[in-house]
């Protein structure tokens, strides 16, 4: 069982990959999926827009404080034998700045950049963000706060990464527990044995902290191994605590990296209530990448342009991002903002760069998607029941899903009237567009191998009227 950081888990799947064995498909997607309607199965629910979703996953993110300063010292006391945990933390700067994730934003926003964000809520015991944080004016902390609400929030997805990221926090006394050792740390074996309650116990207390400080958050995302012995408990209590504090209607998770032959596609599970006014399902969103930028501690980083060819080639040919953009798989890339940052160096701000220059070059079918968004889309394919019948395909979806993409067969010679989608008994023509690339919601394209139709669907009874 891993219980390290993901780092380590890439070695070991790497390793049992080698060896015959695979690292992934005992655990990752081994929980309960619930409820599923019947689908018919000549209807294809497709990807947004026929199009290819693409994230960015940011790992030890938070306000001004560098997360692998303030680390390395408590994981070394933890892992003392560990080479790893024994570097000159000392040395490297307390913080990154707010000026570098106005650079780093605004350029994202720019290229159309979407993903999740972490905020630690109280990054390795330095303060709580509802409070202070020691090191900084509560002048300084407020405006760190309020770049994250004003820039980053519209693309991205805040997710707590638990509350410390570090050791663990007894949620009765806001403190760490007196034990340092891999049992009371938050990345390795604290979760052991963990029911459904006590883990939502301790994701509502991180969520409570971000809702406090004005932040939303639809989702969490696990430091390390956190979780890794109790996955279904932490499935259910990202639920539960989401549903809590937030009032989430889709409550989604990172906590996996996809093996290399596996599914990149969210998982939905524990869904149930369907039918009813308050469907509920939790969403497993999963990284395809590993840390090719800076690595976690930012000193870690490789080659600039051999970094950069792991994602995507110079010849935009071969690479990972390339594999999973060619099989239509969600592309969603994984990195830790002390690796973006690299101690004021920005190795990995570099790579990323000259990635999504690579990407955006290369690919004209992309779609970039906070996970929030993916989990919502695919909450819809998996859970919308899809009947069909002369002339129209009716659809009942528990939750609403923007840019809705199917596709339906079409008899070959058969005259086609205008698709119409049918919602309260008000049926809307839909324009026809001449490429896929043009699709948008409340259009439809003729394929070659059926009829595509795109539209936002809307929670409840909805028809696609064909005749």
């Amino acid at each position: 069982m891993w219980h390290g950081h993901r780092r380590d888990f890439l070695r070991t799947s790497a390793a049992m990959a080698a060896a015959g064995f695979s690292a992934t498909n005992s655990r990752l997607w081994a929980q309960i999926p619930g409820e599923r309607p019947q689908q018919d199965g000549s209807v294809e629910v497709l990807n947004p827009l026929d199009r290819v979703p693409v994230s960015m996953i940011i790992d030890d993110s938070t306000c001004l404080v560098n997360m692998a300063r303030y680390a390395m010292p408590q994981f070394a006391e933890i892992w003392p034998d560990r080479d790893d945990y024994q570097k000159p933390w000392q040395n490297w700067p307390r913080e990154i700045p707010d000026a570098f994730v106005r650079t780093f934003g605004s350029w994202c926003a720019e290229q159309g950049v979407k993903g999740k964000y972490s905020i630690v809520p109280y990054p390795a015991l330095v303060g709580r963000l509802d409070r202070e944080l020691p090191g900084w004016t509560k002048k300084q902390l407020d405006a760190s706060l309020q770049l994250v609400r004003d820039l980053m929030v519209p693309n991205w997805d805040i997710h707590p990464e638990m509350i410390t990221h570090t050791l663990a926090i007894d949620t009765k006394t806001g403190r760490p527990y007196p034990e340092h050792t891999q049992y009371y740390a938050e990345n390795w074996r604290f979760t052991d044995g963990k029911s459904v309650d006590e883990l939502a116990d301790y994701l509502s207390y991180a969520l409570q902290i971000l809702k406090n400080v004005g932040l939303p958050c639809e989702g969490i995302t696990t430091p390390g191994g956190f979780g890794s012995a109790v996955v279904p408990e932490l499935a259910q209590a990202t639920l539960e605590s989401c549903r809590d504090v937030f009032h989430t209607e889709i409550p989604h998770y990172f906590k996996f990296i996809a093996g290399e032959n596996e599914s990149t596609e969210p998982n939905v599970e524990y869904a149930s209530g369907l039918t009813t006014d308050d469907p509920l399902c939790v969403v497993s969103v999963p990284a395809a990448t590993g840390d090719w930028f800076g690595g976690w501690d930012g000193v870690s980083y490789g080659d600039v342009d051999q970094s950069v060819a792991r994602f995507i080639s110079p010849d935009c040919q071969t690479g990972r991002m390339v594999e999973l953009i060619e099989q239509g798989q969600p592309a969603l890339m994984l990195c830790h903002w002390p690796g973006i940052y690299c101690n004021g160096r920005q190795v990995g701000f570099r790579i990323f760069q000259k990635v999504i220059g690579r990407l955006h070059a290369r690919y004209d079918n992309l779609i970039w998607m906070k996970l929030s968004e993916m989990a919502r889309y695919w909450a819809a394919k998996r859970l919308t029941q899809i009947t069909r019948q002369p002339g129209e395909v009716r659809l009942h979806a528990p939750f609403a899903a923007p840019r809705f993409t199917v596709r339906l067969p079409q008899d070959p010679g058969k005259q086609l009237a205008v698709p119409k989608l049918d919602i309260g008994g008000r049926p809307s023509p839909l324009k026809e567009v001449t490429s896929r690339r043009d699709l948008q919601p409340g259009t439809w394209h003729r394929a070659s191998n059926g009829l595509i139709v795109c539209f936002d669907l809307p929670k409840g009874e909805s028809t696609v009227v064909l005749g």
